[in-house]
Order: structure tokens, then C-alpha cells, then sequence
């Protein structure tokens, strides 16, 4: 499953190594309806080439026919949709009524432009995120290393300056340790969530227990690897951007991937069980696994918020709901 972002800079790079100079929009923030969230790229040259998403088509449309007219010129330009005049810029409304704050960067076909344009790509592809910072006076640009936590798009204020600060990181990653029908509900959350699923599962007729659960639209977007969680783990199968998820109350499957996942760079880790369940796996991963106390804290058990979830769809629901609140950097108590 390739990410969106991916393919937008794959084919900006190709533009900028042909000499030709390219365009990067970015939505910094939206009011209203919107299809796509902040930090959402497009990319695109002067004749009308281009790639990535905006909105629905209503504001891609105008920001191509003006740039084929000659504008946006300037090193950075930040355009408002939706609000009558913009901040430096007059754009349309939109037919949804809703507000779209895009910031456009011109990049040159030069030595520097390619050096930035990869680093994102090394980003996207699962290696170190990143901030990208610009400055949106002078579309000062430069890259910082990130944890991939938290908001996509923030606006600082600093010395009479604004700068945009952009995170970039590859795609969110629901990695399903074993299959469950809380496993099955929780893959088809992720899925419309936008998160590329990967479910491991070494016993016999489970990963096919996983499509039929699914249908075959939904199964067909899902990666399905027959062979141990823990074993998928070790080999590399986590990146920072990865939530490891083990459902299936088998302690073969459960505990291994648990044991392994403390030692991977996932951002979530949690497994399924009551809070007596869960103290005993403690105990368990600490005396048969060697797991440190700093590395059973890492892992969220009883996992899932607190919703009084009984049925499968409801677990999963509680599940996938903590697992996007720790993406976007909040506390429970801010809930």
C-alpha cells in the first residue's frame, strides 16, 4: 500500500531532476467540510502536471489555472479558500462553505531543493520523521528530527515571524497480532482511518477466517503475512508510525509479539485483557519474557479507552480511538 505523500514527492523529484521547476501546495488548516486534513500535499508544474489532492476538486482546479497563468511566483505564498480575501491572496469561495488555508512553495530544479525533497522521501519511506519548518515571509525552509506525534500542521508565532511547522512521517501503520473478531473490526476501522493494515497470523485457516470477516473490498487493502507476529516484529516490520495490536487472547500469539514490540520503535503497543489478565501478563512478561519494568509500561493494558465496550465492534472501537489519540499527541486527560 503506497503512501499519497510518497507518490507526490516520487513525482516531484522526477520534475526537479528533468530541470523543471515545481510547485508544492500544502493545506495548513481547515474550517468546515473538507476531504482532506491538514498537512495533505499537491504537487504540480506550470504546464498543468500535478499530483496530490487538496479538496474535492474545487480548489485544485483554480490554484492549477492561475499557476498556468503566471502566478504564485514568489518563493511562498499562503492562500485562503473560502474567506474572501486572503491573507495575501484573493481566492473563491468554496460550494461546501467551508474555510482552506493552503500554503504554496515554489521549489527550482537546484541542488538544494532535491536535497529537501529526498529527506522527505526517506521519511515517508519509514526512516527518521521529520518538522519540516518554513517560514512563511521568506519560505525559509529547513529540517528537524520528530518523534511523528502530534498535530500535522502548527502555526508558530516567534519575533514578530510566523513559520509553519510540518510533520512528515510515513503512514500510519496498524500492525494486528494474530486473528479475532475484535481484530477484524478493528482492521476495517483502520482502513477507512487511512492506516495501512498488516495482519500476522500463523494458525491454520485464520488469515482466511480474516477475509471472509472482511468481504472482498475491504480484505483486498489489508497485507496478510502467515507467520508469527513476533517474528514479523523482529524482522524489521515496525517503524516509528507503527501501532502493534494483539487481540486474540492466545498467549503464544499475545505475549511474543508483545515481547517483541517494547523492543521496536511503535509508537502504540497494546494487547486485550481484563485488568486481572493483564496484571498477570505483567508478571508473566517480567518473569518468563525479561521484560524491564520500563518496557511493561510501554504497553497498553487493559488496552483501549474506557468506553463500557461489550461487543466486538465496540472494543475495537475503544481500541482505534486511543490509538488516534496517541498519534495526535493528546493525554487522556485532555479528552
Amino acid at each position: 500500500m503506497q503512501h499519497l505523500d510518497l507518490t507526490v514527492v516520487r513525482r516531484a523529484l522526477t520534475w526537479l531532476r528533468d530541470g523543471r521547476t515545481l510547485w508544492l501546495a500544502t493545506v495548513l488548516s481547515t474550517y468546515g467540510s473538507s476531504p482532506r486534513e491538514p498537512g495533505a500535499w499537491l504537487a504540480a508544474t506550470r504546464d498543468g502536471e500535478h499530483v496530490g489532492s487538496l479538496s474535492g476538486g474545487c480548489v485544485e482546479e483554480d490554484f492549477l489555472e492561475r499557476l498556468g497563468q503566471g502566478d504564485f511566483d514568489t518563493p511562498v505564498r499562503r492562500v485562503r479558500y473560502g474567506a474572501g480575501d486572503d491573507v495575501d491572496y484573493p481566492a473563491p469561495s468554496l460550494p461546501c462553505g467551508g474555510v482552506l488555508d493552503v500554503l504554496v512553495e515554489r521549489f527550482a530544479p537546484d541542488q538544494a531543493a532535491l536535497a529537501h525533497l529526498s529527506a522527505l522521501e526517506a521519511a515517508l519511506e519509514g526512516r527518521k520523521p521529520l518538522i519540516r519548518r518554513v517560514k512563511l515571509d521568506s519560505g525559509a525552509r529547513a529540517l528537524v528530527q520528530d518523534d511523528g506525534l502530534g498535530d500535522r500542521v502548527v502555526l508558530v508565532e516567534a519575533k514578530g515571524e510566523t513559520s509553519a511547522q510540518l510533520r512528515v512521517g510515513p503512514a500510519a501503520r496498524l500492525l494486528l497480532a494474530g486473528v479475532s473478531p475484535v481484530a477484524i473490526a478493528c482492521a476495517q476501522f483502520a482502513v477507512g482511518l487511512g492506516f495501512e493494515v498488516i495482519v500476522c497470523d500463523p494458525r491454520d485457516g485464520m488469515l482466511d477466517e480474516l477475509s471472509d470477516g472482511l468481504g472482498s473490498n475491504a480484505a483486498g487493502s489489508i497485507e496478510k503475512v502467515a507467520t508469527l507476529p513476533s517474528r514479523f516484529i523482529a524482522e524489521g516490520g515496525c517503524h516509528g508510525a507503527t501501532a502493534v495490536v494483539a487481540l486474540t487472547h492466545d498467549p503464544r500469539i499475545d505475549d511474543l509479539a508483545m515481547i517483541e514490540a517494547v523492543r521496536s520503535e511503535a509508537f502504540y503497543i497494546g494487547v486485550m485483557g481484563s485488568l486481572k489478565t493483564s496484571r498477570a501478563r505483567a508478571e508473566r512478561l517480567s518473569r518468563s519474557g525479561g521484560l524491564s519494568d520500563d518496557e511493561i509500561a510501554r504497553i497498553h493494558m487493559p488496552i483501549g479507552l474506557n468506553l463500557g465496550s461489550k461487543t466486538p465492534a465496540e472494543i475495537a472501537l475503544a481500541v482505534m480511538a486511543d490509538i488516534v489519540r496517541v498519534r495526535r499527541g493528546k493525554d487522556r486527560h485532555e479528552l
